[in-house]
Protein backbone atom coordinates (compact mmCIF):
# COMPACT_ATOMS: atom_id res chain seq x y z
CA UNK A 1 0.00 0.00 0.00
CA UNK A 2 1.38 3.21 -0.93
CA UNK A 3 0.10 6.89 -0.65
CA UNK A 4 0.06 7.32 -4.82
CA UNK A 5 -2.47 4.70 -5.17
CA UNK A 6 -4.94 6.93 -3.03
CA UNK A 7 -3.84 10.56 -4.13
CA UNK A 8 -5.26 12.02 -6.85
CA UNK A 9 -3.12 15.18 -8.41
CA UNK A 10 -6.58 16.90 -8.94
CA UNK A 11 -7.40 16.36 -6.19
CA UNK A 12 -5.01 19.00 -3.90
CA UNK A 13 -5.34 22.70 -3.69
CA UNK A 14 -3.03 25.62 -2.53
CA UNK A 15 -5.38 27.79 -0.67
CA UNK A 16 -5.47 31.70 0.30
CA UNK A 17 -7.67 31.37 3.41
CA UNK A 18 -6.49 31.20 6.71
CA UNK A 19 -9.45 30.50 8.28
CA UNK A 20 -10.12 27.21 9.58
CA UNK A 21 -13.99 26.73 8.44
CA UNK A 22 -13.68 28.39 4.99
CA UNK A 23 -10.29 26.04 4.33
CA UNK A 24 -12.65 22.44 5.39
CA UNK A 25 -15.37 24.24 2.80
CA UNK A 26 -13.04 24.66 0.01
CA UNK A 27 -11.47 20.99 0.66
CA UNK A 28 -14.75 19.08 0.83
CA UNK A 29 -15.56 21.04 -2.17
CA UNK A 30 -12.62 19.73 -3.58
CA UNK A 31 -13.06 16.06 -2.61
CA UNK A 32 -16.91 16.03 -3.98
CA UNK A 33 -15.60 16.40 -7.05
CA UNK A 34 -13.99 12.96 -7.29
CA UNK A 35 -16.14 10.61 -8.91
CA UNK A 36 -16.62 8.36 -5.86
CA UNK A 37 -18.63 11.09 -4.15
CA UNK A 38 -21.92 12.08 -4.27
CA UNK A 39 -23.07 12.93 -0.83
CA UNK A 40 -21.44 16.40 -0.37
CA UNK A 41 -24.02 17.33 2.62
CA UNK A 42 -23.40 14.12 4.35
CA UNK A 43 -19.72 14.74 4.10
CA UNK A 44 -19.52 18.20 5.18
CA UNK A 45 -21.84 17.59 8.40
CA UNK A 46 -19.64 14.02 9.33
CA UNK A 47 -16.26 16.55 8.72
CA UNK A 48 -17.57 19.40 11.12
CA UNK A 49 -19.18 16.54 13.81
CA UNK A 50 -15.74 15.28 14.14
CA UNK A 51 -14.47 18.69 14.40
CA UNK A 52 -17.10 19.67 17.39
CA UNK A 53 -15.68 16.50 19.41
CA UNK A 54 -11.92 17.07 18.68
CA UNK A 55 -9.51 19.23 16.99
CA UNK A 56 -7.85 17.33 13.77
CA UNK A 57 -5.03 19.56 14.09
CA UNK A 58 -2.01 16.78 15.24
CA UNK A 59 0.33 18.93 15.28
CA UNK A 60 3.70 20.54 12.99
CA UNK A 61 1.28 22.34 10.93
CA UNK A 62 -0.31 19.35 9.66
CA UNK A 63 -4.72 18.78 10.37
CA UNK A 64 -5.77 15.64 8.70
CA UNK A 65 -10.14 15.75 8.90
CA UNK A 66 -11.33 12.15 8.13
CA UNK A 67 -14.51 10.30 8.15
CA UNK A 68 -16.27 7.07 7.36
CA UNK A 69 -19.31 7.25 5.36
CA UNK A 70 -21.99 4.92 4.48
CA UNK A 71 -22.16 4.43 0.61
CA UNK A 72 -18.38 5.36 -0.24
CA UNK A 73 -16.73 2.57 -1.82
CA UNK A 74 -13.21 3.98 -2.31
CA UNK A 75 -10.78 5.83 -0.13
CA UNK A 76 -10.69 9.55 -1.56
CA UNK A 77 -8.05 12.16 -0.10
CA UNK A 78 -7.82 15.46 -0.92
CA UNK A 79 -4.91 17.69 0.32
CA UNK A 80 -5.16 21.63 1.21
CA UNK A 81 -2.28 23.53 1.46
CA UNK A 82 -2.17 26.83 2.95
CA UNK A 83 1.31 28.33 3.37
CA UNK A 84 0.44 31.18 5.52
CA UNK A 85 -0.86 28.85 8.03
CA UNK A 86 -4.44 28.65 10.13
CA UNK A 87 -4.31 29.83 13.21
CA UNK A 88 -7.68 28.86 14.10
CA UNK A 89 -7.30 25.53 13.83
CA UNK A 90 -6.68 24.05 17.28
CA UNK A 91 -3.76 22.19 17.28
CA UNK A 92 -2.08 20.20 20.45
CA UNK A 93 1.08 22.44 20.05
CA UNK A 94 -0.82 26.01 18.60
CA UNK A 95 1.20 25.94 15.71
CA UNK A 96 -0.95 27.01 12.80
CA UNK A 97 -2.00 24.35 10.04
CA UNK A 98 -0.60 24.66 6.81
CA UNK A 99 -1.00 21.27 5.70
CA UNK A 100 -4.87 19.60 5.63
CA UNK A 101 -5.64 16.65 4.41
CA UNK A 102 -9.10 15.49 3.92
CA UNK A 103 -9.82 11.51 4.24
CA UNK A 104 -13.22 10.23 3.26
CA UNK A 105 -13.81 6.63 3.51
CA UNK A 106 -16.32 4.05 3.29
CA UNK A 107 -17.47 2.23 7.03
CA UNK A 108 -16.46 -1.00 6.12
CA UNK A 109 -12.74 0.13 5.26
CA UNK A 110 -11.47 0.38 8.56
CA UNK A 111 -8.63 -1.35 7.74
CA UNK A 112 -7.46 0.84 4.85
CA UNK A 113 -8.66 4.13 6.28
CA UNK A 114 -6.01 3.71 9.58
CA UNK A 115 -3.07 2.58 7.19
CA UNK A 116 -3.65 5.28 4.84
CA UNK A 117 -3.50 7.58 7.84
CA UNK A 118 -0.86 6.80 9.46
CA UNK A 119 1.19 6.68 5.62
CA UNK A 120 0.33 10.55 5.47
CA UNK A 121 0.97 11.55 8.99
CA UNK A 122 4.51 9.19 8.66
CA UNK A 123 5.00 11.13 5.42
CA UNK A 124 4.06 14.74 6.86
CA UNK A 125 5.85 14.52 10.31
CA UNK A 126 9.05 14.47 8.35
CA UNK A 127 10.05 18.13 8.65
CA UNK A 128 12.11 18.11 5.28
CA UNK A 129 8.86 16.74 3.37
CA UNK A 130 6.83 19.55 4.95
CA UNK A 131 9.19 22.22 3.84
CA UNK A 132 9.53 20.68 0.11
CA UNK A 133 5.88 20.85 0.27
CA UNK A 134 5.78 25.06 1.48
CA UNK A 135 8.68 25.31 -1.47
CA UNK A 136 6.65 23.72 -3.80
CA UNK A 137 5.73 25.79 -7.16
CA UNK A 138 2.35 24.25 -7.47
CA UNK A 139 0.18 21.41 -7.12
CA UNK A 140 1.88 18.99 -9.88
CA UNK A 141 5.13 19.10 -7.42
CA UNK A 142 3.18 18.60 -4.39
CA UNK A 143 1.89 15.47 -5.67
CA UNK A 144 5.04 14.47 -6.77
CA UNK A 145 6.60 15.30 -3.26
CA UNK A 146 3.89 13.28 -1.55
CA UNK A 147 3.99 10.14 -3.75
CA UNK A 148 7.59 9.69 -4.34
Amino acid sequence: MELKDYIDENLISLFKSKKKKKVLVELIDLICKSEELDNKKEIKEAIFYREQLMSTGIGLGIAVPHARIKGVKDLVMAVGICREGIPDYETIDNIPVKIVVLIIAGEGQHKTYIRVLSLIVAKLKKIETREKIMEAKDEKEIFEILTS
